[in-house]
């Protein structure tokens, strides 16, 4: 478990999270509205170099960024209708860069088969403060998450 005392460690995380991706890493964020989804992605473009404004890509279900050290596939799933099977984004989870999936859990089966979650928790008590879950799910999201873990640690010691 991280514990993010505010924006400003959220946005520290995220940046570690983009500096430590490698390509075909997958990862599905989980959390309420409001419990930092699209902060997180910002600042994993940032840390993957991106400087381009991000966008949520409610509507579009997916917005690609390709300007940094790995493209980013930035996914919102939770306007989605029908089955991730039909949205083929397979390609993407297979790709070369990171796929960062927000409402991921939304997907059921049609989530990679190797994919590190990312469960934000809001705070009963400060609006700003956060928990954070990382849950691997295969070989490959099983390194991804230690190389965060180990990252953040050096960075917070």
């Amino acid at each position: 478990m991280i514990e993010l005392s505010g924006l400003d460690k959220t946005e520290e995380l995220a940046k570690v999270i983009g500096e430590v991706a490698l390509p075909g890493d997958n990862l599905v964020l989980t959390g309420d509205l409001g419990a930092g989804k699209t902060t997180l992605t910002k600042g994993i473009a940032r840390g993957l170099g991106i400087e381009q404004m991000i966008k949520s890509p409610t509507y579009t279900i997916i917005r690609e960024y390709d300007q940094g050290r790995l493209p980013l596939y930035h996914m919102d799933i939770y306007r989605v209708a029908a089955s991730g099977a039909d949205l083929g984004l397979d390609e993407y989870f297979e790709g070369e860069g990171l796929s960062v999936i927000e409402w991921g859990n939304l997907l059921e089966e049609a989530l990679p088969e190797d994919y590190l979650e990312l469960i934000l928790e809001k705070s009963d008590t400060d609006l700003e403060y956060r928990y954070v879950k990382l849950q691997a799910y295969g070989e490959q999201s099983e390194a991804f998450k230690q190389r965060i873990v180990e990252q953040w640690r050096q960075n917070n010691e």
